[in-house]
Parts: C-alpha cells; structure tokens; sequence
C-alpha cells in the first residue's frame, strides 16, 4: 500500500512537471495584441508565429520521438525544461518580430520533447493497475497546462505590472522548480542506451497499432485544429468585433477550452474509450457550429459556450484516443507512436491556424473563421462516420 502511494505521489509530480512546461507554450496567447502594438504586425503574423510553434513540435516529433525510448525519459525531459527556459528568456529580451519566431520556436521544441516522452513517463510511474487512471493525469496535465498558461498570463498582464515579462519571469521560476523535482523523480527506461544511438524515425507504426491509429488520429487532428484557431484568433475577435480588452478575461475564455477538455477526458472513465471517439466528434461539431454563431452575431455567450462544448467534444476524443493508441502499443515503442499521434494532433493546430491567417486580409477575421468552420464541420461528419463504421476498441 505504501508502495502504490509512492508511486502515484510520483505520477502525480510527473504530472505537474507536465503541466509547467505545456503552460509555458501557451503563456503568450493573451499578450499578442500588446505585440501587435508594440511592433505593429498584422493578424497574419500572429498566426504565422503560432504556426511556429506547431513546426518545432513535428520536427521534435519527427527526428527525436523516439529518443526518450533509447536515453531515458528523465534526461529528455530535462532537455524539454531547458528548452522552455530559452523560450521565456527570448519573449523577456524580445525587441522584434523576430525574438517571437525565436521563442515560439523553442517553446516548440520544448514540447515535442515532452509529449511523448512526458505522457509515457507518468503512465510508467503509477503503480500495477492504474494505467486508465495515469492516463488521465497524463492527459489532463497536458491539456490542464496548456489552460494555465493563457489564465496566469492574462490575469498577470491585467493586474500587476510589467505585463510583457513579469509572465515569463513566473514561468523561469516554476521552470527551475519542476527541474529540481524532476531530479528527484526515477528513471523509468530500464535498458538505456547512449544518446548516440538516437536516430531520426521514419512515419510508421507496429501493425498491431494501425488499425486503432487511424480513427485516434482523426479525431485528434480534428480537436487540436479547433483549438489552434481559437486560441490563436480568439483574442483579436474579442478586442475588435467584442470590445472585449481585459487581458484576464480573454485568457480566461482560452483557458476555459483547456479546462473543458480535461473535464471531457474524466468523462471517459464512464463513457468508455469506444463511445468517446464518436460522441468527441459529435462535442467538436456543436462547439463548431457554437462558434460559427458567435462570428455571425458577435455574442460573448456563444464565445464562451463553444470554448466549453468544443473543448469537452475535444476531451473526449482525445483522450480516448491516447488511451487506444498507447494500450495496442508495444513497451518498447510506446513513446514513440505516442509521439505520432502528437505529430497529426500538432499538423491540426498548424496548417489551419496558417490557412485562416491567410484569409483574414481578403475576407475579414469573422470570414475567414466562418470558412475554417465549414471545412472543419465537414471533416469532423466524416470523422465520425468512420469512427461509427470502424469503432475503436476499448484497451485491455
């Protein structure tokens, strides 16, 4: 009994190491608006520096997935935590456009290494038995994460001062603070090898995992491209179309579809992994079709209810999905097809961010969101045909 306890105390750290390093990716989604006038950049260029982000987690994804398989967690984790440290210290010296491509940049860096890595290693840390339960830690100090940063950056720039960089200077510390906890966490990776023997892996799973990839894979794409648009456009819809300017209030609502997420997740212990993929999808469209209102009417109401219906649709069919895809995988790749899943996820929050960037000069922001939620409202249908047709199983 001691032992089991031990050993959640240290998934439950694990997690919160998780969760300090994901809201460090999130933490400047409330302050674009201060950097639009303080250099002057065009809502494009918010996109296209979100979309940075997105580009350094594939190619993390891409080269290294699989490195915390072969060198240890811990060591890939620490990586990560440095990573994010240079993030925060690049937005604190940041004098130009081009510091924000550069912490945007390594913020990405920093999270390809830790999805993977970071989701197997509180899955590894809880005791015989707790694999549905580690999983949700590890799901919800992702996702939990990714809702703090938004809320301590917004509450921060609204309330205390310097609101450019007192943000990062919270997150340099809580940084420091996860390092030395991490320190003390153990190793999970029995059969270490050096770092040498990493190699870059090539697009490809274990046939034993394919056939549940691939409808974990829609529905993630599809829940991660709702929340690159929202938290990368949302801010200016509430300050141009909304007259909504409380930094507090605009990383609220972003955090909300984080937080909503999490608890969509929890609910999967009910629902069952089979069921929460499709009724995911069914969640996303109505967040959709919430958020489509909101762009035509300009209604807060609808704003605030689509962040928490889409963010549950998306909780759902996420964490359904890692649940799915982590049970079919073999040990000794579990980090990296996780990471595969992270790298369709990820090409959801990038390319359609890009894409209605794109389209905010000809057709205006509230257009170009109405035509993002066409394409994706047809996705997610398709989605979740294939999902009804091809349901995936529930993991032993």
């Amino acid at each position: 009994m001691d032992g089991d306890r031990r050993r959640w105390r240290q998934c439950l750290l694990g997690g919160a190491v998780f969760a300090v390093c994901m809201a460090g990716t999130t933490l400047p989604t409330p302050l674009y608006g201060l950097y639009q006038e303080k250099f002057g950049f065009s809502e494009l260029m918010v996109t296209v520096v979100y979309a940075v982000y997105a580009f350094g987690v594939i190619g993390v994804l891409l080269l290294a997935g699989n490195a915390s398989d072969t060198v240890g967690r811990r060591p890939v984790l620490l990586a990560g935590l440095a990573f994010s440290a240079a993030s925060a210290v690049c937005f604190l010296c940041a004098t130009g456009m081009g510091w924000l491509y550069a912490g945007r940049l390594l913020s990405g860096l920093s999270a390809g290494l830790f999805t993977g890595a970071a989701t197997a290693y509180v899955m590894e840390l809880a005791p015989k038995g707790g694999t549905s339960r580690a999983t949700f830690v590890a799901t919800a100090a992702n996702m939990g994460g990714l809702g703090c940063g938004p809320l301590l950056a917004g509450v921060l720039a609204q309330y205390a001062a310097w609101p450019l960089y007192l943000p990062f200077v919270v997150h340099l510390a809580l940084v420091a603070v996860s390092a030395a906890v991490l320190a003390r966490l153990p190793e999970t990776v029995r059969d270490r090898q050096p770092l040498s023997t990493v190699r870059p892996q090539r697009p490809g799973l274990p046939p034993q995992v394919r056939s549940v990839f691939a409808p974990a894979a829609i529905a993630s794409f599809v829940g991660f491209a709702l929340f690159g648009v929202f938290t990368s456009v949302s801010p200016a819809f509430l300050a141009e179309s909304l007259d909504v300017h409380n930094h507090a209030v605009t990383g609220l609502i972003v955090a909300l579809a984080f937080f909503a997420s999490t608890a969509g997740q929890l609910a999967v212990g009910r629902i069952g992994v089979a069921r929460s993929l499709p009724l995911g999808c069914a969640g996303l469209l109505a967040g959709l079709a919430l958020l489509a209102g909101a762009l035509w009417w300009d209604l807060l109401a609808l704003v605030v209810a689509s962040a928490v219906v889409g963010g549950v649709g998306q909780g759902l069919a996420f964490r359904g999905a890692l649940a799915a895809v982590a049970a079919a995988s073999p040990p000794d790749r579990r980090a990296a097809v996780i990471s595969m899943l992270f790298v369709v996820a990820y090409t959801g929050i990038s390319l359609p961010v890009i894409g209605v960037g794109l389209l905010v000069g000809p057709i205006g922001l509230e257009g170009a969101g109405l035509v993002f939620i066409a394409c994706m409202a047809v996705l997610v249908v398709a989605a979740a045909g294939y999902l009804l047709r091809r349901p995936a199983r529930a993991p032993a």
